[in-house]
């Protein structure tokens, strides 16, 4: 597949097809959207929101979330806000999410039938890593968007005056609905 890619992105250039995309690296509209990584949300998403190239950073992980406060959702949010001028975050969580009843248990079973070792997990456990809170998904998404709007609007290098919003967007129909 990645080779298939390549010679597409050898087309692309050639027919200078970037051209429609030209931007610079400040967003427009001074907007972040913290969203998930799912597939379904890869054109629906910026569609939904009436957004185009340079509007916005879009900032994607498994889920959606800020699970601690010096993770590295939080860091792209703290550079977007120093660095690229962002003065309003949207948090958009969606339906049908598969973090939602994600677990370490279900992640340690794939790991071991793929060749990673008990010792492995033992010796990352060691170093201080909490697996178990690192592979957690969430159970009520509209309670996952709060914390993770409340992680950001807390955090101590986040100013006062950042707009922190959050959603669940409709992974069908693109409605939001704010949270």
């Amino acid at each position: 597949m990645i080779d298939r890619i390549i010679e597409y992105n050898k087309m692309f250039v050639a027919d200078k097809r970037y051209e429609q995309y030209v931007t610079d690296k400040y967003p427009d509209k001074r907007l972040a959207v913290l969203s998930c990584m799912d597939t379904r949300l890869t054109e629906l998403l910026p569609a939904a929101l009436g957004l185009k190239n340079g509007d916005a950073k879009i900032i994607k992980n498994a889920g959606g979330l800020v699970i601690s406060a010096f993770d590295s959702a939080m860091r792209s949010i703290i550079v977007a806000i120093y660095e690229l001028g962002v003065e309003e975050i949207m948090v958009v969580a969606h339906t049908h999410c598969g973090a939602c009843h994600m677990s370490y248990e279900h992640f340690h079973e794939a790991m071991i039938a793929r060749g990673v070792t008990d010792k492995t997990l033992d010796t990352i456990r060691k170093c201080g890593i909490d697996l178990d809170a690192w592979l957690e998904g969430f159970k009520d998404t509209p309670e996952s968007v709060r914390r993770t709007v409340e992680t950001i609007r807390t955090h101590p290098l986040v100013p006062q005056d950042i707009v922190v919003r959050g959603f669940i967007i409709d992974s069908e129909t693109g409605e939001l609905e704010e949270i």
